[in-house]
């Protein structure tokens, strides 16, 4: 039997699934051209990528809000599919998406529970940076969950996406998406 740590530590290496995740979000960032228009939201997403597909004991469902997985249910399996469906669900639906290690997604869309007094990263006082909403409060303490791997937002209000581990962030700004590969 393998404990939480070696699992993540197992499934942390598993760098082409954060690469997808995380590509996917600045694809739909960067294609979506109405960012700071009044009266219009973008694409948001929250992902979760998980060690363990248990996540009951630190999640709800979130209504009727659920992946299309009939259209892709495996990350890695085809990243057409993968970015067709992740945009249906940033503009018309809300909550995390769960993607355990291995690149298989979830249904049910979740509301992550808030960190408990004991828990650990529930005391701690996570700082958090000011321009953080809902959403990337909620992945970053997610993020220091055992069970939790990585996370990953997509801002509807700028086009932010960030990256979420153990607590930390790794932020990119619109205009920092894509790097040299980003179109003029």
């Amino acid at each position: 039997m393998t404990d939480d740590n070696s699992l993540r530590a197992t499934y942390a290496t598993s760098q082409e699934l954060m690469d997808l995740v995380r590509y996917t979000a600045e694809t739909l960032s960067i294609e979506f051209t109405r960012w700071g228009e009044q009266y219009v939201t973008g694409p948001g997403l929250y992902f979760l990528i998980v060690a363990d597909i248990d996540f009951g004991d630190y999640t709800d469902p979130l209504g009727a809000n659920k992946w299309p997985i009939d259209r892709c249910q495996v990350v890695s399996e085809g990243p057409e599919a993968f970015l067709e469906a992740a945009r249906d669900v940033a503009f018309s639906r809300d909550g995390a998406v769960i993607v355990a290690g291995d690149g298989t997604i979830q249904e049910q869309m979740v509301r992550v529970r808030n960190l408990g007094p004991g828990e650990p990263g529930g005391d701690d006082g996570i700082v958090a940076a000011d321009w953080m909403g809902t959403k990337h409060l909620s992945a970053m303490e997610a993020s220091t969950r055992d069970q939790v791997l990585w996370a990953v937002t997509l801002s509807e209000e700028d086009g932010r996406v960030t990256t979420f581990l153990d607590g930390n962030y790794r932020d990119y700004e619109r205009d920092e998406l894509g790097g040299r590969w980003r179109p003029g």
